[in-house]
């Protein structure tokens, strides 16, 4: 393999509900329950930016709709419990490579 392809990343973009683009860095893609996601790391144009970010991943649902120009697009996951078991599976799959830090739930 050579240097150049094994520093190349995955990046995609992604539009806000405001319209502004985001790019991220696509860490993972894995399938549960026949359902695709994707883990992904923010991107930013400034060095700065970065050290503010928490470092958390970003994880979607690859739809299984298609957009109006035929295309699959990623959304939210909106259920806790289908949320927690694909964020534990990626968790699993990418500790190698990054610190996981467990957030501490509060309750009311």
């Amino acid at each position: 393999m050579d240097n150049e392809n094994a520093l190349e990343k995955d990046v995609i973009s992604l539009l806000d509900e405001e319209g502004k683009e985001h790019e991220f860095e696509i860490a993972d893609a894995v399938e549960m329950d026949g359902q695709e996601y994707m883990a992904l790391i923010p991107l930013y144009d400034h060095p700065e930016d970065s050290l503010e970010d928490s470092g958390e991943l970003v994880i979607l649902r690859v739809s299984e709709d298609l957009d109006e120009d035929g295309d699959q697009f990623l959304e939210a996951i909106e259920d806790e419990e289908e949320y927690d078991r694909v964020a534990e599976l990626f968790m699993g799959r990418l500790e190698e490579y990054f610190d996981f830090e467990e957030e501490d739930e509060e309750e009311d």
